[in-house]
């Protein structure tokens, strides 16, 4: 069955991205409208990630974070403002994301749990990792690898950050086997644009992926500091090896 021709609106709404030839020639946006997107994560990388996939056109997204807005959290995630403090993260962001694109059909998520995250992922074309503990990204990590599923991985912490598309060709414990000994954010800290920046290019993995254009970040990590300006694109041992080639 051929995807529903996109509205007036809708190109309109979608007209520079639909400027860009590789994205029209692909027949990308329709792809990303159909689309279900989960995010795991409503903070410094969930907030461009989710008002990006909105303003993208993701026909669904769903979000999952259970901590409510701190003012410590305002310097960078930007999908909320001083009258939110104190509210539930995923109520604010699903209800920005759904005044971003009315397009878009955003839903709530429980928190993620070994309990929960089966039945999340049940008819989800893509998941976004943007938690920031441990305990939530290996557990993302291994329901999406035993699945056989592709996710988006970044992370970020003081000045630099890091991006990737974990899946069958390499995941998350082929880089990090273990839990290591970094600090979060709340530990370290972390300067704002970092994370925003961060969350941006995830959700333009998640648009490759999706879109079917470009070359997605498969087996490759790329890494980049802020202060100094570098970045570095690694190539990632193939499921058996370890670390980075």
């Amino acid at each position: 069955m051929s995807a529903r021709p996109l509205s007036r609106p809708e190109l309109r709404r979608y007209s520079r991205a639909l400027l860009v030839p590789e994205w029209l020639d692909a027949g990308a946006q329709e792809r990303v409208r159909s689309a279900h997107v989960l995010v795991v994560g409503a903070g410094g990388l969930g907030s461009p990630v989710i008002a990006s996939l909105a303003g993208a056109g993701v026909g669904t997204l769903t979000v999952a974070d259970d901590d409510r807005v701190d003012l410590s959290n305002l310097h960078r995630q930007t999908l909320y403002a001083t009258p939110d403090v104190g509210r539930p993260k995923a109520e604010v962001a699903a209800a920005r994301a759904q005044t971003i694109n009315p397009h878009v059909q955003v839903r709530v998520a429980p928190r993620v749990t070994p309990q929960t995250l089966p039945g999340l992922l049940a008819g989800v074309t893509l998941v976004v990792d943007a938690t920031d503990n441990f305990a939530a990204r290996y557990l993302i990590a291994d329901t999406c690898a035993a699945q056989g599923r592709e996710w988006i991985w970044g992370a970020a912490s003081g000045t630099s950050g890091m991006v990737s598309v974990f899946g069958p060709h390499a995941g998350l414990r082929d880089v990090f086997p273990e839990p290591g000994d970094d600090l979060s954010c709340d530990e370290v800290g972390v300067l704002g644009p970092v994370p925003a920046l961060t969350g941006q290019l995830m959700a333009l993995e998640a648009l490759k992926v999706l879109g079917g254009v470009g070359e997605p970040l498969r087996g490759r990590l790329w890494t980049f500091d802020a202060l100094s300006g570098r970045a570095r694109t690694l190539t990632l041992r193939p499921p058996g090896g370890s670390g980075l080639l």
